[in-house]
Parts: structure tokens; C-alpha cells; sequence
């Protein structure tokens, strides 16, 4: 197993050699501030004192920096990593910095016969910590595909996108979007909250709809909540933005989003909110409507939203909060599961559909699914409905039996096929019941 060098442990990179090490592999780490190594010389890592001695022990040598300056400093120092490299071994930046700047190191490296990827990541602190990163690879194909094993270790999947600085392009463009749909969930909750629509109630219907977005999923909650504790701090955002305005302007190529999302960004830094998350740019709204984006009244989360309403005569259109519908109908469901690059495999499992809400609803089987999951729901023949995507956002172990309980979001469900659904549930379901008896409901799965 390859010998590791990490240099860079921040909010990104400490979980990233963190799994490193419980992987097993030897691992050498440097930090400019040194008390950031300590939880990680616990763990079994060796502490290097500069970058260059990181540089000279490792096979691979990893960095994950903060901005170009922080990269080249690292680099090109006194006692930096340049000082430290030797024929043969690789070394991948893992920053999220200029294209020039790979490019730059790779034709530097490559002089001295050194293999250079730069592999920025997509993903947030959380991703990290659970291993749900996405490296996004530039550089020589054969020496990513030879590390495939080690990104995967290090904390997901890699994909290989082109020469030397394609990584780097990529995730610019990927920033890009990401800093455009949390400004634009941010402007349309004020707008919508401004009206007098509930906060949960407009999020819930992003997330059923067609501006459903791992943003909204990620940070509409926290704005709601005001919990701004940096999952991707604000200014990170800004200066990833601030990068792809000088890529766009290299190739003469007019970005008017961009340069729309990257003023917000900058407002909201004027306002001392860097070091926030960046769903903190919703505070320059709020300031400049005069109120706080924020629930009218405290609520459990357990609880269903707004009572619904349905098409026809009313019965059973309408569910209070407290009340859930218990169901008992025989489900077929098609997993998927990704092997490789455009294939897949997928078995079939039997369940039974136990709870609906507005939010989605509560499958019960014997099988052993993972949050995160797709399933193809196939609803009886009789039902004449058509296979339902949802998403399973919570399991929990049935205490009683060999079942499991999984809270779903229904995906992309079109108005008439809901109201399809709906009817044929009210036409099956079992008499109303109170949300507190019985085994757990889609509220209380989190649904």
C-alpha cells in the first residue's frame, strides 16, 4: 500500500486524510498550523515538519490548499515540496484553484518526472467526512486510473476529465452553478416567504418540483433555521467564483449568471459574512426586505406540512397534522445499482407501501436499502399507476421484526399521476389513526 503526504488540513482536507488512515494507509501530514495535526498523529500519522519532508517520504503526495497563493507558497517556498520531489511518484492538488495554476504545475513537475493531477473535489465537509466526495481529475489518464482505488479510499469516486488544468476548468464551471442555485434559492424564499407563504411548505415544493437542487436539499433547511455553520464557507464560494469570471474572461466568453451570483457573493462578503456558510447570502436579502427569513411559529419536524388538497369529493383530502393514513398494499421496487462507467445492475425486492403524507411516503420490506437510494416503485396492476422514483431519506430497523422502515420523497411526480396515487390510496387506505399510535408513520420517518 502507497505511502501518503497530505499538506493542507482544513474543513476539507483533515476528514479527507482522516479516511485515508482508516484505510490503513501510511500517511505523513504537514499543516502550517500545527496544532491542526494533532487529531490525526493520534489516529497513526506521522508528522512532518515541513512540506518538503512530506514530499520526500511519500509515493503520493496530496495537497488541499486553500486559494492559488496558499498552492504556489507550498510549492515553491523555502523548503517546500518542489525541494522534496523525486522520479516517479505522483502528486495530486487537490484545491480548487486557477486552471494556469495546474497547468503551471504539471509542466513544472513534469521536468522533474513527476506525475501532477489536479483533482479538486466536489462536495461539502459532510461529504467528506462520509465519503461522498467526487474528484474531478486533470492530467495523465493512466496515472488517475492507477489511483482509482486510493480517491475512492480517500473519500468517493474520481472521474477523469482531460489533459493537464481540466479538473480545474471543471469545477469552475460546477462552481458556477452551485453559487448560482444558492442565490437563486435564496432570492425566491424571500420572495415567496414575503407573501406569506410558510418556508417549509415553499422548500417542500422545490424539492418536489422543477427547482429541485442538491443546494436546495442541502441549504434550504439552514437558512431556514439560521444555522449558518460553514458546510462551504462563503468565502470559498466568492473566490471559486471570482476564478471562473477570470476563466470566462480568458476565452472572451460572456457569463451574465455568473457575474450576477459572484455580486451577491461579493455584497454578502462586504457585510463580514465570509466565514459563514454560503447559504449566509440570503442575509443581504433579508436586509435589504427589512425581515429575517425564519419559521412564523415553531414546529416538530416529525409533523406533516399544510393539510393538502385533492381533487373530488374530499374524503380523506385533507390530513391534519397529527393524523397519518396507514396503508397495507403489496409494492414490487427495482434497485439500481451503479458497477462502472454506463452500466448498471439491478435486482428486484418485494415491500409494502404503510404510510403516505405530503411529504412522500413510508415502504416497508425485509431488504436492506441505504439512504440516498432510487428506487422504481411498480404499484399493483389494478392501480393502472405507472413505476414511481422515490428517494429513501431515512431507515430505521422495525424493533419487532425482521423489517425495515423507510421514509421516501417521492421524485419528480407529475400533478395527474399524484392525484392517481392519491385516489387510489384513499380507495385502499385503513381508517385514519392518531400520529402517536401504531408503528411509525412517514412523519415520523422524517419524510
Amino acid at each position: 500500500m502507497k505511502s501518503i503526504g497530505f499538506i493542507g488540513l482544513g474543513t476539507m482536507g483533515t476528514p479527507m486524510a482522516r479516511n485515508l488512515l482508516k484505510k490503513g494507509y501510511g500517511l505523513i501530514v504537514y499543516n502550517r498550523t500545527a496544532d491542526k495535526t494533532k487529531e490525526l498523529a493520534e489516529l497513526g500519522a506521522e508528522v512532518a515538519a515541513t512540506p518538503e519532508e512530506a514530499a520526500r517520504v511519500s509515493e503520493v503526495l496530496i495537497t488541499m490548499l486553500a486559494d492559488d497563493e496558499a498552492v504556489m507558497n507550498v510549492f515553491y517556498g523555502t523548503d517546500g515540496i518542489l525541494h522534496g520531489t523525486r522520479p516517479g511518484m505522483t502528486v495530486i492538488d487537490c484545491s480548487t484553484v486557477s486552471p494556469g495554476t495546474s497547468r503551471q504545475l504539471h509542466s513544472l513537475l513534469d521536468e522533474h518526472l513527476v506525475d501532477f493531477l489536479d483533482a479538486p473535489v466536489t462536495g461539502s465537509r459532510e461529504a467528506a467526512e462520509a465519503g461522498e466526495l467526487r474528484f474531478l481529475v486533470g492530467g495523465r489518464r493512466e496515472s488517475c486510473e492507477g489511483l482509482l482505488e486510493m480517491f475512492h479510499d480517500m473519500g468517493g469516486t474520481a472521474v477523469y476529465v482531460g489533459s493537464a488544468g481540466a479538473g480545474s476548468c471543471a469545477k469552475l464551471a460546477h462552481s458556477l452553478m452551485v453559487g448560482a442555485h444558492v442565490a437563486a434559492l435564496s432570492e425566491a424564499m424571500m420572495l415567496a416567504t414575503g407573501v406569506g407563504i410558510d418556508p417549509d411548505v415553499f422548500l417542500h415544493i422545490v424539492s418536489a418540483g422543477g427547482a429541485a437542487s442538491k443546494q436546495a436539499e442541502l441549504r434550504g433547511e439552514k437558512m431556514i433555521d439560521r444555522a449558518f455553520d460553514p458546510q462551504f464557507s462563503l468565502q470559498l464560494m466568492l473566490k471559486d467564483l471570482q476564478l471562473a469570471s477570470q476563466l470566462s474572461h480568458q476565452f472572451q466568453f460572456p457569463a451574465p449568471l455568473l457575474q450576477a451570483a459572484m455580486g451577491m457573493y461579493q455584497i454578502a462578503g462586504s457585510m463580514g459574512l465570509g466565514k459563514l456558510d454560503s447559504s449566509a447570502v440570503v442575509q443581504c436579502y433579508e436586509q435589504w426586505a427589512h425581515r429575517q427569513l425564519k419559521r412564523s411559529e415553531p414546529r416538530e419536524r416529525e409533523l406533516e406540512p399544510a393539510k393538502s388538497v385533492t381533487a373530488g369529493s374530499g374524503k380523506g383530502a385533507e390530513r391534519r397534522k397529527s393524523t397519518r393514513v396507514p396503508i397495507n398494499i403489496d409494492l414490487k421496487m427495482s434497485v439500481y445499482q451503479w458497477e462502472q462507467e454506463g452500466s448498471f445492475s439491478g435486482h428486484d425486492i418485494e415491500g409494502k407501501l404503510s404510510d403516505l403524507s405530503e411529504y412522500g411516503l413510508q415502504i416497508v420490506s425485509s431488504s436492506l436499502l441505504a439512504p440516498e437510494m432510487f428506487v422504481v416503485i411498480h404499484f399493483p396492476q389494478e392501480a393502472k399507476l405507472p413505476p414511481i422514483t422515490v428517494k429513501i431519506l431515512r431507515a430505521e430497523k422495525s424493533y419487532d421484526s425482521n423489517d425495515f422502515h423507510y421514509g421516501c420523497m417521492i421524485s419528480g411526480l407529475p400533478p395527474y399521476t399524484r392525484l392517481k396515487l392519491e385516489q387510489y390510496i384513499r380507495e385502499h387506505s385503513e381508517k385514519p389513526v392518531a400520529g402517536e399510535a401504531g408503528t411509525a408513520g412517514a412523519g415520523t420517518m422524517g419524510v
